[in-house]
């Protein structure tokens, strides 16, 4: 896992040390190694966090006779079995690192060397003879990559943060990147919240050429997986196998590794596959919030550790510690996105990263296996939802900020964006396969939207930001295939979602623990929210300069006056407060990483 950052210039060298301040905005991810590479009007920077091949794997890597270089971030999964086919084949390695599999499948295999990488990554890799770039990113999007087009050439960063840097001038603010995020939580696609910086998508090659892109290619996308009908019993022995080559494969590190253990299902059926394959205890991680209203899910995690012998630890914050973890999440997440699960994870994260540099995590399993309530709406439910919000089948129609807040809070730039936000869900609708289900369509969207542009981002950003390696094993892209293909029948049977995953695992956890009702991280964001902080934030915020020109100074005081009369009100509030801080931070070029612990008010204060 690592921080990748470059520049392809039209004409003219790249500025040596623009290159080497924006490899040092990605130390966090890289605090083991960091490395450069200049060659005329092409640079790459690297930050190293070693996880294989400890002492060989430094970066820049170049092949033998110095045509091809390479930056990778990320993990090759089978690069054992497809190092034993090119050397098969008459090649020969240089180190024992994962990442140099790309370098001599791209001389082996030409264009098409990405259908034979398996696993999560972000790469460049500069064909010197070709006069050529190729920026990857991996199927789903685990591992991010960020690129902006300008006239003096094409910069790239695995996040914002490195990449600004590089620009000749800082970017403004998108306004439809902007309404992305309120309504929906994140802004997703190409498109971001900065002008000209946009996303490499998931499953995408973009090939550079003489400073410009020549082209972009979709080498891999979940449109292209066929319905299968197949019974239970068929199923699950193909899973069987397909399950133990991928955690298997995944488990491949030269550190040691750990498991983040909620209550759910998904990261049990982990644990108890990771404990399989592996004779000593797995170190485990889990979170709660004492003090709160909220029901955590230690127990049921504690239960898990003792049912299969873990190391297990639990964070177990005060409310205050929680709500001082906000501005480092935002400075880490770097592309604004309000999930409030990062919180937690960043504090996890944190605790793991202070005995190994591996941890696995269960994301994914609720969009392959469909376990979200969502995908269980009633027929006649849906039907009401699309027909007050066409183009999506009832599904993701409601925004998060909903009349009359809208009229009260927004000013115009943001207004005349609003029914824009939700085009990406009608445009991904409408551009699935037509024997598909709805249900699958569901799933694909979310694998396509608010998966890697939402919920990937807090596991790589709140992770990396602590020096931590974030594997996925339900993202592998043979396990979304498999998930994607089954019938609706065997995901979803009454009103129990994941239901091919649950009987599957019931083999390895107890009726209880499969049939617990699905919490997920909810974090107290609205009893923090006490008179003392929001009178503090009446004199602060509804006039501070960080919300123009997009906020209403009169909506946003009354906002926060009326706050707790409406359920959404503390969460309409918080969406504000977010974008506030993390316009304070770029406007630093996010150069100064925030403590641990901030209080958020006091950097807008700082920033008035």
């Amino acid at each position: 896992m690592c921080g990748i950052v470059g520049q392809f210039r039209q004409t003219g060298p790249v500025d040596r040390e623009r290159l080497a301040t924006a490899v040092s905005r990605l130390a966090h991810r890289g605090p083991d190694d960091q490395g450069l590479h200049l060659a005329g009007s092409v640079g790459l920077g690297h930050t190293r966090l070693s996880i294989i091949d400890l002492g060989g794997g430094h970066q820049p890597l170049q092949a033998a006779d110095g045509a091809l270089t390479l930056i990778a971030n990320g993990e090759i999964y089978n690069f054992l079995e497809l190092r034993a086919e090119l050397e098969g084949l008459g090649h020969r390695f240089r180190t024992h690192s994962d990442s140099e599999v790309i370098l001599h499948a791209y001389r082996q295999f030409g264009d098409g060397f990405l259908d034979r990488l398996q696993g999560m990554f972000a790469f460049a890799l500069h064909d010197a003879g070709h006069d050529r770039l190729i920026l990857a990113r991996d199927r789903l999007g685990i591992k991010p990559l960020f690129l902006a087009e300008r006239p003096d050439g094409i910069s790239f960063a695995s996040e914002i943060k490195g990449l600004l840097p590089l620009l000749e001038a800082p970017p403004a603010i998108a306004a439809r990147g902007l309404a992305e995020y309120l309504q929906n939580q994140f802004a997703t696609g190409t498109g971001t919240l900065l002008q000209g910086i946009e996303r490499v998508r998931p499953g995408e090659a973009v090939w550079v050429e003489a400073g410009r892109i020549a082209r972009r290619q979709r080498y891999w996308s979940p449109l292209a997986v066929r319905p299968r009908e197949i019974g239970y019993e068929d199923a699950a022995r193909d899973f069987d196998r397909l399950m133990e080559t991928v955690i298997v494969q995944h488990m491949r590190a030269d550190v040691p590794f750990g498991l983040f253990l909620s209550g759910g299902v998904d990261s049990a059926v982990l644990l108890a596959q990771l404990s399989r394959y592996r004779a000593e205890p797995i170190r485990t991680y889990s979170v709660g919030f004492p003090g709160t209203a909220l029901a955590d899910e230690l127990p049921a995690a504690l239960a898990m550790s003792r049912r299969f012998g873990s190391r297990h630890r639990e964070i177990r914050p005060d409310s205050r510690a929680i709500f001082e973890t906000l501005p480092l999440t935002v400075w880490a997440a770097d592309e604004l996105m309000r999930d409030n699960a990062n919180l937690p994870t960043s504090l996890l994260a944190q605790a793991a990263g202070e005995e190994l540099k591996v941890v696995f995590s269960g994301e994914g399993g609720d969009e392959v296996f469909a376990g979200y309530g969502r995908y269980r709406g009633s027929r006649w439910e849906r039907l009401l939802k699309g027909w007050l919000a066409p183009g999506s089948g009832g599904f993701r129609t409601r925004g998060s900020f909903r009349d009359p807040w809208p009229g009260r809070l927004f000013r115009p730039p943001l207004l005349e964006q609003l029914a824009a936000a939700r085009q990406p869900v009608v445009d991904a609708w409408r551009g699935t396969p037509p024997d598909w289900s709805d249900l699958q369509r569901m799933q694909a969207i979310d694998l396509a939207q608010a998966l890697p542009d939402n919920l990937l981002v807090k596991a790589d950003r709140m992770l990396m930001a602590w020096g931590v390696e974030g594997r996925v094993p339900f993202l592998d892209h043979r396990l979304v295939e498999f998930g994607l293909s089954l019938p609706d029948r065997l995901k979803i049977s009454g009103r129990d979602g994941k239901h091919f995953l649950r009987r599957w695992a019931a083999r390895d956890l107890p009726e209880d623990h499969l049939r617990g009702r699905k919490r997920g991280f909810h974090v107290p964001m609205g009893e923090w929210l006490d008179a003392g902080f929001l009178a503090r934030l009446q004199a602060l915020l509804p006039e501070h300069r960080l919300l123009d020109p997009w906020f209403r100074p009169e909506g946003v005081r009354t906002l926060i006056g009326h706050c707790h009369d409406t359920r959404q009100g503390p969460t309409l509030l918080w969406a504000i407060v977010q974008f506030a801080l993390w316009r304070h931070f770029l406007e630093e070029g996010f150069a100064r990483r925030p403590d641990a612990r901030t209080h958020p008010l006091d950097l807008l204060e700082e920033s008035r």
